[in-house]
């Protein structure tokens, strides 16, 4: 009863809701980059919403199950083939003894989330399963998956009589009316240091456009576009940051920090995305470009209790329809 690695990919772990409370320690909270499409994936089969998961970017790895079990994928659209067939998204799919997972290529979105319905067989570390690279410990084995790796399930329920001897079956529910995977327009709160900025250069940062650069990774996502400036040459003392706070480089460039991004940084917070679109963030690939506009506390409040609303209801009426459907077969 395990999970193996036939390929391994680029940079695949192990993810939960993150790693919350030691942040006064200097550890970071880390946890998934994408959060709506991560709990989105547990959702729809029931589970807690910031259960494990397997977060994949591309090429992401080959999986083969030893035991049937129930899937979900979301997030970025790589292709998937399950037995060499197409794999439907946002939707539970039951699979076979010995079946195989693989993607094969991007259509849209930069992290992609698997949700297995029998849980995995790991070591919290400070409460999250969550894999902390630089510190090389939590998920499995503190490391990004390689090809080789089993990955043990903690238990399982003999669901082969359910399939009947099919290799798989997608079950007859879904998500619907999700939000876009990317978005042309960030929202933003004013940081701590906003007023730093020069009155041209705030204006500048709402009406130009910029572009993620390939350097970007899960520490933070490097901006390209017009320089910003600063209205004086102040230093800041080394102060909280968090996942979106986005901070102005010395050159002018800017600089968003993601879900492995320290707790403490020296350049000024000009600004912080709201949490309602981190997913919309974290998704855009290299050379995508998007823009900021202003909100306000009320308004990004307003969005994220919408989303956690949705998946907290697709929660709990996925988990009634998939226990009926197992004691109805």
């Amino acid at each position: 009863m395990s999970l193996h690695i036939i390929k391994g990919g680029l940079i695949d772990t192990v993810q939960d809701g993150g790693r919350r409370g030691y942040q006064h320690l200097g550890i970071n909270t880390g946890g998934v980059m994408d959060h709506f499409s991560a709990r989105l994936a547990n959702a729809l089969l029931g589970k807690e919403l910031d259960a494990p998961v397997l977060e994949l970017h591309f090429p992401a790895s080959t999986l083969a199950f030893t035991r049937e079990t129930v899937i979900c994928v979301t997030g970025a659209d790589f292709t998937p083939l399950l037995n060499d067939a197409p794999l439907a998204l946002n939707q539970p799919v039951v699979v076979a003894r010995d079946s195989q997972l693989k993607f094969t290529g991007v259509r849209q979105g930069s992290w992609c989330y698997l949700s297995l319905l029998h849980p995995l067989k790991l070591e919290p570390w400070l409460g999250s399963y969550s894999t902390h690279l630089k510190g090389e410990t939590g998920g499995f084995k503190g490391r990004a998956l390689r090809k080789g790796d089993v990955l043990e399930w903690a238990k399982a329920e003999d669901l082969a009589p359910r399939l009947s001897g099919a290799l798989t079956h997608t079950l007859p529910w879904k998500a619907v009316g999700l939000h876009a995977l990317t978005g042309d327009e960030l929202c933003i709160l004013y940081g701590s240091e906003w007023h730093w900025l020069t009155a041209e250069s705030r204006e500048a940062l709402l009406h130009n456009t910029y572009y993620v650069l390939p350097s970007s990774d899960r520490m933070g996502y490097q901006l390209t576009g017009e320089p910003l400036k600063a209205a004086h040459s102040s230093q800041l003392v080394s102060s909280g940051v968090s996942f979106g706070t986005v901070q102005l480089l010395p050159n002018g460039g800017l600089i968003v920090l993601m879900a492995d991004g320290q707790t403490t940084g020296g350049y000024p917070r000009i600004a912080h995305v709201v949490s309602a679109h981190l997913p919309l963030l974290a998704q855009l690939k290299p050379h995508e470009g998007f823009r900021f506009c202003l909100a306000d506390g009320a308004k990004a409040e307003k969005k994220l209790v919408e989303q956690q609303d949705y998946l907290c209801a697709l929660q709990q009426t996925c988990a009634l329809k998939l226990k009926n459907w197992i004691h109805a077969h």
